[in-house]
C-alpha cells in the first residue's frame, strides 16, 4: 500500500482526523527548519516560529484547497511567519548550508578540493546571498535549497510563474557577478 499524499492527509484532517496532522508535521519539520535557518540566525527562534507555523496551519487547515499542493500552502504560511519574525528582530543570517546543493549551479564545484576551501566557499556563497535583495534571494533558496518548482515558488511568493523564472535567472547572474568580484580564487 502506498503512502498517502500530503493532500490526502490534509483532507483527513479537514474531516476531523486531528491525529493525521502529526504526519504532516513530521514530513515538514526538517524542511521548514532548514528553510527558516535562511531567515533567522537563532535555532531557538526558528523552532519557535516553526511551532507558530504548525499552529497556524492546523487552525487554518479548512482553508486548504486539496486541488492545490500542500507543500506550496504550508511554505506560504512559513514564508509569512519568517518574514514577520525578521521584522521583529534585526536581520542576521546563519551561515550553514550544503554547498553541493547550491554551488554547482553557480560555478564549477571542483574548485573546492579541501574541506577548508569548501568552508571558505560556504561562507562566500552565504555572504553573496546576503547581499541580494529578498526578491532574488528567496526564489534561489526555495529552488535550490527547498527543491520547489517554479509553480510552487510562485504560489509561496504570490507572484506569476514567469516572474519566478526571471528572478531566478537574475539572482543567479547577480550571484555569479558577486562571486567573480571577490578577491578569492573561486570566481
Amino acid at each position: 500500500m502506498t503512502e498517502p499524499t500530503d493532500e490526502e492527509i490534509a483532507i483527513r484532517v479537514q474531516q476531523g482526523d486531528d491525529q493525521s496532522f502529526g504526519i504532516l508535521m513530521r514530513r515538514y519539520e526538517q524542511k521548514l527548519t532548514r528553510f527558516g535557518a535562511r531567515f533567522l540566525s537563532s535555532h531557538e527562534d526558528v523552532k519557535d516560529v516553526l511551532q507558530e507555523i504548525f499552529v497556524k496551519a492546523f487552525v487554518n487547515i479548512a482553508s486548504f484547497d486539496a486541488n492545490q499542493k500542500f507543500s506550496s500552502w504550508i511554505y506560504r504560511i512559513a514564508h509569512n511567519q519568517f518574514v514577520d519574525q525578521l521584522k521583529k528582530k534585526s536581520r542576521e543570517r546563519v551561515s550553514f548550508f550544503d554547498l553541493d546543493v547550491f554551488f554547482p549551479h553557480l560555478v564549477a564545484a571542483e574548485t573546492a578540493d579541501s574541506e577548508t576551501d569548501r568552508e571558505d566557499l560556504r561562507r562566500m556563497i552565504d555572504q553573496c546571498l546576503d547581499k541580494l535583495k529578498a526578491k532574488y534571494r528567496e526564489p534561489l533558496i526555495l529552488f535550490y535549497f527547498e527543491d520547489l518548482d517554479y509553480k510552487e515558488i510562485a504560489e509561496v511568493l504570490q507572484i506569476p510563474v514567469s516572474t519566478v523564472g526571471v528572478r531566478l535567472q537574475r539572482g543567479k547572474n547577480m550571484m555569479k557577478k558577486l562571486i567573480r568580484q571577490r578577491d578569492e580564487p573561486y570566481g
